[in-house]
């Protein structure tokens, strides 16, 4: 099977996070038979292809059990297939090979969050934002943010957020997190804000059209709630946003 030569951002984040040794065979393009079937794993994972995945990695690993781009990419793949104890073993080994690299760092407290490992969260993440050269701090500081919110600690998690929009003002996932934030404190200004910058980098999905339908009619602003709700119902018709605000528009109506 051939397969693009492109590969999505947080698969090159795993693929350029170690060097092999110099003295295995290296292919014309410089890359290590570890490093191959590596990102041979990461296409077939995106691809939804498991197995085929799951046997590159391990050929990674059997090349070079010292790569930590093979650790923690079949970590990925073992926590996306439920098998939670062996991704934590080799986001471990990862960490273990490479413990100052902001990438690896970033994967691995991600994965610490999710399985509610919190404050082992915390630390990795604090870690990764000490490296000063590292490409991506906004995604550090929102992932951060997000483990914040699981606490709850929204003051917390809203500076993560804010330090993140003043590394990159346009970075997606930290605007939603905001206007999130902003609507569910009743900062309606705030949330407007957010959601119309968010709205010049892409078409808002409908989560976000209905919290811009509720946020400008607490505004006053109705014209824009209704052009905002209309486009909720034509874009997504069959959403649970779509459904709640028809059932909104329709307790409005009885009152």
């Amino acid at each position: 099977m051939r397969f693009s030569i492109k590969i999505s951002v947080w698969a090159l984040l795993f693929i350029f996070l170690g060097a092999c040794s110099t003295t295995q065979v290296r292919t014309k393009d410089g890359q290590s038979l570890a490093e191959v079937h590596t990102q041979l794993g990461l296409e077939y994972m995106r691809e939804g292809m498991y197995e085929a995945s799951l046997e590159n990695f391990k050929k990674a690993l059997q090349a070079d059990q010292k790569l930590p781009a093979a650790h923690t990419s079949i970590a990925l793949l073992y926590e996306r297939i439920g098998e939670l104890s062996l991704a934590d073993t080799h986001y471990a080994k990862a960490y273990k090979l490479k413990p100052d690299d902001a990438s690896l760092l970033n994967n691995y407290g991600q994965f610490l969050c999710r399985v509610g490992r919190l404050d082992e969260a915390d630390a990795i993440f604090a870690r990764a934002m000490r490296d000063p050269l590292y490409r991506y701090p906004e995604m550090v500081l929102t992932n951060a943010g997000i483990c914040k919110e699981k606490r709850p600690d929204m003051e917390a998690a809203e500076a993560f957020y804010r330090q993140a929009l003043d590394k990159n003002p346009r970075y997606e996932p930290a605007l939603r997190q905001m206007a999130r934030i902003s609507f569910s404190q009743g900062h309606y200004l705030a949330a407007r804000a957010y959601l119309q910058r968010l709205q010049e980098l892409a078409q808002l999905p409908a989560e976000f059209l209905w919290i811009a339908v509720r946020a400008e009619h607490e505004l006053g602003d109705h014209d824009t709630a209704s052009s905002y709700a209309l486009l909720l119902k034509n874009r997504f018709p069959e959403s649970k946003q779509a459904q709640a605000l028809q059932e909104w528009e329709r307790q409005r109506r009885e009152r």
